[in-house]
């Protein structure tokens, strides 16, 4: 079979030109895309080089700086942890600085980065020692002996001390930045950068605030270091040819730079912070600017940033990147290199590049002409050769002759069509085996899809038996003899199995009694069969310990190995599965499968349906408890009401006949005491109204026991509507105006202004504040305080009522006695007044039929506060 390549892609457009031309053209146009690609790659992956160079460096650079800034800002440190040691061991008191002196000069010969070492104290003393050179220091010194002024001392080697003019009046450490500081941050801190008092430059300190063991503060040491030590750092680190680092502050004022500016103006003799956007170097001043407008904000620069920018028309490599690890140290490390820096040697080399690919193009061209001429004719008579070629099955073998490459490639010509027809008869026996492998791949998964139709079978057995027992009345309602027997046939049916059996713990757990055992193959129920927990221990260990048992051989499983010889063999019972019955949060009994002669896996459908119908016998056991518990219950309220009712009526009637007599005596009292019946002697007088207090008092308590027994007895139908609380407040004080009167009790309302009404029974709820104010009266001595305060919660849900006195009050133990009937709490003072022991009965019951709740608080001799909660809803 022919086919002619020559009538596809682009080799139409050579049709008719010679192949030599065609040669010399293919070799001159790769040479040129191999030298073009070469050039391109070779400025590509300079520039890229020059990028990775550079990121590398300002990489580099900005970790040199910062683990030089870390290690010289970690001396004050050590320094002042040193004295933090010194101070706790006792060797040196912060109420005693005249001891310090020598030791911060040896601190400071140990420590050479510290420039100035002060302590400081509450008591406004200060004493600072500065460095002036390896023999030379300056003491600073203010306390009472100086008046609190600053003086000056010069120190020599031989430690003679020469004050110099130089006195600061009224000197006060404690505010200055290093010591509110450390004040403010409680722990090691650095300052924010200030100017020097005595000297035009700028200072930072480290403070360490020195507290004694009861957390008192006793007084600040700190060091402080010139920031221009950081500049000589920088300066120390060689960036490229012309690259420079520096450092800012989040607000972009200049700290330090590589460079020899310093980072302030003198403006009057006094050093003026300066911007780094107002550098007087031209190159910081730009990389700042750019910063600037990149980041409106230099606080959201929070971890480092490469970026490049162009000045002067120049390209520039920056990095940014904060310094981390110190407190109070939020200083930004910027570090800028000019692309040009790298670019030259680059330039250069890429120059030679293009010149070389230029002469390797010439050079290409020229052997092209030549190449072409050499493998033209071998090439044009091997084309020949094959022309004829139609079908590879007919042609034989093919003869070239000329160069050794061609004849090869005839060669491997001939041996090709030698392969393919090989090739094509291996083919045909491959079909023949695929075509056999299919026709029985076929088969399995036919096997597959009746296994899979099996599967579904069952499982929709499973669902229609689980749905039929889900709408079973004798399930719902809680008949176990028929439920039992209707689930036991559902799952025997379902699942396929012989037997199926419900068992149940007895009352104390020592045995299992089968309630109902059925047998699929003759239809039949049976039960009464028991097993005692002591003749299989481990079975019955193993069905409290697991929910479902799943046995596929009955002859070798160890948990069921004791039922094995009088159970199962002689029923040939050879698979088993268990499933526990929860009721409670504890096993009540389990549901028994058995599989006779067969052996059985049982698959996790089947295990799930299982678990599903053990889930149903604890709901019909369920339902049957409950209703039993309903049962009772009604049983109870009924005889309940019943008592209420006898009650009742024995109420009414003890007070028919308790009422007729005591009117009776109310007027024989009433005439003897009006002397109808002659002269009553003062002791007679006293004896009459003894006996009518105590006529009035059995009569309030006949009428309060009627009246809590109707809400007791859910009788009393609470009056709703709209009140003002006000006004309730207001009545209810008045109602007890006169007897606060007689005890001379000052009586007082406290109430926020402008209250929407609430909706309450006025009449019952009256009832209550009157009560509580009653008895706070009571309680309360002559010339005492009762007022009641109101105030609604944040929700405005509910509203709090307090009754307040300043009486006697009460122990917290006997608090719990005030809402039980007929019981008041003994002592002097309540035995000396009369009660029933309901009132506060009355007053629970009533707030409880309103949805509130009664509270009360009282301290022995210091009076009592009952707050009534009662629901509170706005009115629309």
């Amino acid at each position: 079979m022919n086919k002619n390549i020559g009538n596809n892609g682009v080799f139409p457009l050579f049709k008719g030109v010679p192949l030599r031309r065609i040669l010399v053209a293919l070799f001159v146009l790769q040479i040129f895309l191999a030298v073009g690609l070469t050039a391109y790659l070779s400025i590509r992956n300079g520039q890229k080089a020059v990028n990775e160079v550079a990121s590398e460096l300002r990489y580099e650079v900005a970790n040199r700086v910062e683990q030089n800034l870390q290690a010289y800002l970690s001396t004050p440190y050590q320094v002042l942890r040193g004295n933090q040691n010194i101070i706790d061991i006792g060797l040196l008191k912060m109420e005693n600085l005249a001891t310090w002196e020598s030791y911060l000069i040896k601190q400071l010969e140990i420590f050479p980065d510290a420039v100035v070492l002060t302590t400081s104290n509450e008591q406004q003393e200060h004493l600072g020692v500065e460095k002036l050179n390896d023999r030379q220091y300056l003491l600073r010194k203010a306390d009472k002996s100086t008046g609190y002024d600053l003086y000056t001392y010069k120190i020599d080697s031989l430690g003679q001390r020469t004050q110099l003019p130089e006195v600061i009046k009224n000197y006060d450490a404690r505010s200055r930045p290093s010591y509110q500081a450390a004040v403010t941050a409680k722990k090691f801190s650095f300052s924010q950068i200030f100017t020097s008092i005595t000297e035009p430059t700028l200072l930072i300190s480290a403070s360490q605030p020195i507290y004694n063991s009861q957390g008192e503060l006793l007084g600040v040491n700190s060091t402080l270091t010139h920031v221009s030590q950081i500049g000589n750092l920088l300066q120390n680190i060689k960036i490229g040819k012309s690259g420079q680092v520096f450092i800012i502050e989040r607000s972009g004022l200049l700290v330090a730079s590589s460079t020899t500016e310093e980072p302030f103006r003198l403006q009057n003799g006094k050093p003026i912070r300066l911007a780094a956007s107002q550098s007087g170097n031209a190159l910081t001043q730009a990389s700042a600017k750019y910063l600037e407008t990149k980041f409106s904000n230099f606080d959201q620069i929070q971890s480092l940033q490469q970026l490049d920018f162009s000045f002067d028309g120049k390209r520039q490599f920056l990095e940014i990147r904060p310094l981390q690890g110190e407190p109070n140290v939020n200083w930004l490390i910027v570090v800028a290199v000019p692309e040009a820096d790298f670019m030259g040697q680059i330039d250069r080399n890429t120059q030679t590049t293009i010149f070389l690919c230029l002469g390797a193009l010439g050079l290409a061209t020229l052997l092209g002409i030549i190449a072409a001429r050499w493998i033209t004719v071998p090439i044009l008579y091997f084309s020949t050769a094959t022309k004829d070629l139609a079908d590879f099955t007919k042609v034989e073998s093919v003869a070239v002759q000329g160069i050794k490459e061609v004849e090869v490639l005839g060669e491997s010509f001939n041996e090709m069509m030698q392969h393919l027809r090989k090739t094509f008869t291996a083919q045909i026996t491959k079909n023949e085996e695929l075509e056999l492998q299919v026709k029985q791949r076929t088969q399995e998964l036919q096997q597959e899809i009746q296994v899979h139709t099996n599967s579904e079978r069952k499982l929709e057995q499973h669902n229609r038996a689980l749905a039929e027992l889900a709408n079973h009345k004798a399930i719902s309602e809680g008949n176990l003899e028929t439920a039992f027997k209707v689930i036991t046939e559902k799952a025997a049916n379902a699942l396929e199995v012989e037997r199926v059996s419900v068992w149940l713990f007895n009352s104390d757990r020592t045995k299992l009694q089968c309630i109902n055992l059925y047998e699929r193959s003759n239809q039949k129920h049976s039960a009464g069969v028991e097993r005692n927990r002591a003749d299989y221990p481990i079975y019955f260990k193993s069905l409290t310990s697991a929910r479902i048992i799943a046995v596929n051989d009955t002859r070798t499983d160890l948990r069921i190995q004791e039922l094995w010889d009088e159970q199962l063999e002689p029923k040939n019972i050879v698979s088993l599965i268990n499933t526990s019955i929860w009721v409670g949060g504890e096993v009540v009994g389990t549901v028994l499968y058995e599989q006779i002669d067969i052996p059985r896996i049982w698959e996790l459908s089947e295990q799930n349906f299982v678990s599903s119908i053990a889930e149903f016998v604890a709901l019909s056991i369920e339902v049957c408890d409950r209703k039993s518990a309903e049962s009772a219950l009604r049983e109870a309220q009924e005889a309940a009401e019943v008592a209420n009712r006898a009650k009742k009526t024995f109420l009414v009637n003890m007070s028919q006949e308790l009422r007729t007599p005591l009117s009776s005596i109310f007027e024989i009292a009433e005439a003897l005491q009006n002397e109808v019946y002659g002269t009553v002697t003062a002791e007679q007088r006293q004896f009459l109204n003894t006996l009518k207090s105590s006529g009035k008092n059995l009569l309030e308590m006949i009428n309060q026991i009627l009246e809590l027994t109707d809400i007791e007895s859910s009788k009393i139908q609470l009056q709703l509507a709209a009140t003002s609380i006000p006004e309730l407040c207001d009545s209810s004080l008045s109602f007890v105006k006169n007897l606060a009167l007689q005890k001379n009790i000052q009586l007082s309302l406290q109430i926020p202004e402008e209250l929407e009404p609430i909706q309450v029974d006025e009449r019952r709820i009256r009832q209550v504040f009157i009560n509580l104010l009653s008895n706070a009266i009571k309680f309360t001595h002559d010339g005492g305080k009762v007022w009641i305060e109101v105030q609604p919660n944040s929700t405005n849900e509910y509203i709090f009522f307090s009754v307040v006195d300043t009486g006697i009050g009460m122990l917290s133990d006997d608090l719990f006695k005030l809402f039980q009937p007929f019981i008041q709490v003994e002592n002097a003072s309540t035995r000396r007044s009369a009660g029933t022991g309901l009132g506060l009965v009355m007053v629970q019951k009533i707030v409880e039929l309103h949805g509130g709740t009664v509270h009360a608080e009282s301290q022995l001799g210091k009076g009592s506060r009952f707050t009534v909660k009662l629901p509170w809803k706005k009115l629309e």
